[in-house]
């Protein structure tokens, strides 16, 4: 499991973390979302042991990552800028991990790397941004860790290999019982391979719970009166946006569907339909609050 418990980091005067909170379960996979400049990268920094944390505490399975070799031991980090030696090949870097984990699997090496179609001896600063994110991928998966921490891990890879990538990591879970924590602007394809979410800003976790839950206790609503305006409605239903095409209303609100439907049936709407929401969706509106909501622009 990991525990983020009040993590505060500040660069130059500039609290990029204030009071962090993270839980993931043993086997979950979370995905982080946020703006940027929220606070992800340096949030991720702190669980693979590169920043020390200001105050607060950052523990894998109930021990702290910083200055700890065996834990960073079970975690494999793939950073959105990975570092490689400047002259180095992949063969080289496959050497450089196998000093440093020590459950490093050859024979998974040999497969995937076919998989992946990346020739061994070439230099790596010579390969494309998304062929070095392959190289990345390639060797934090066969470093067979506890725990992969990823940041943006399909940037700049194309749909086969994007799908690829994410059923050999959910193999992993499937059958080894993996951790994943992983930061993407794609939250479309999040919503395909998380079970938790967690909403970031302004170095501060907003959200943090089960997607299926999320879904559940969170609802768009699509509804039409007789008349074009909406009546007032009971003042226990929180709405937190509203729409208008037509006749027909869009609500976000709090609540499960069932709750909400009969909250609602008071007022003959003469259409109702509960739909559930995207991540796309809970990111926005779970922001909107935040002061981050699309505005409207006058020229």
């Amino acid at each position: 499991m990991i525990e983020v418990r009040g993590l505060t980091k500040t660069f130059d005067g500039f609290a990029a973390l204030s009071g962090a909170e993270l839980t993931v379960p043993t086997g979950a996979v979370c995905g982080l979302v946020g703006p940027n400049g929220a606070g992800k990268t340096p949030l991720l920094r702190h669980l693979a042991g590169i920043y020390r944390q200001d105050a607060g505490s950052v523990q894998f399975d109930g021990a702290d990552v910083w200055e700890n070799p065996a834990v960073k031991a079970r975690i494999a980090f793939v950073p959105d800028d990975w570092f490689f030696f400047m002259q180095a090949g992949l063969r080289d870097m496959q050497r450089f991990y196998r000093r440093f984990y020590s459950a490093f699997d050859p024979a998974r090496y040999s497969a995937l790397r076919g998989v992946f179609s990346l020739e061994e001896t070439r230099a790596l600063r010579r390969m494309s941004k998304g062929q070095r994110r392959q190289a990345a991928l390639l060797l934090a998966l066969c470093a067979r860790p506890d725990y992969l921490i990823l940041d943006e891990p399909v940037d700049g890879l194309d749909p086969v290999m994007r799908r690829q990538l994410w059923s050999l990591v959910m193999q992993d879970v499937a059958e080894r019982g993996v951790t994943v924590l992983v930061s993407s602007h794609n939250l479309r394809e999040l919503e395909d391979v998380c079970d938790r979410v967690c909403v970031m800003n302004r170095g501060r976790m907003l959200l943090e719970q089960s997607l299926g839950d999320l879904q559940e206790t969170t609802v768009k609503l699509q509804l039409a009166f007789e008349t074009p305006e909406l009546p007032e409605l009971p003042p226990d239903i929180a709405v937190l946006h509203h729409a208008q095409t037509g006749r027909i209303h869009t609500l976000i609100c709090h609540g499960s569907a069932q709750e909400l439907r009969q909250r609602l049936a008071p007022l003959h709407p003469v259409f109702l339909e509960t739909l559930p929401l995207s991540l796309e969706e809970i990111f926005i509106y779970t922001l909107g609050g935040e002061d981050y909501a699309i505005r409207d622009i006058v020229l």
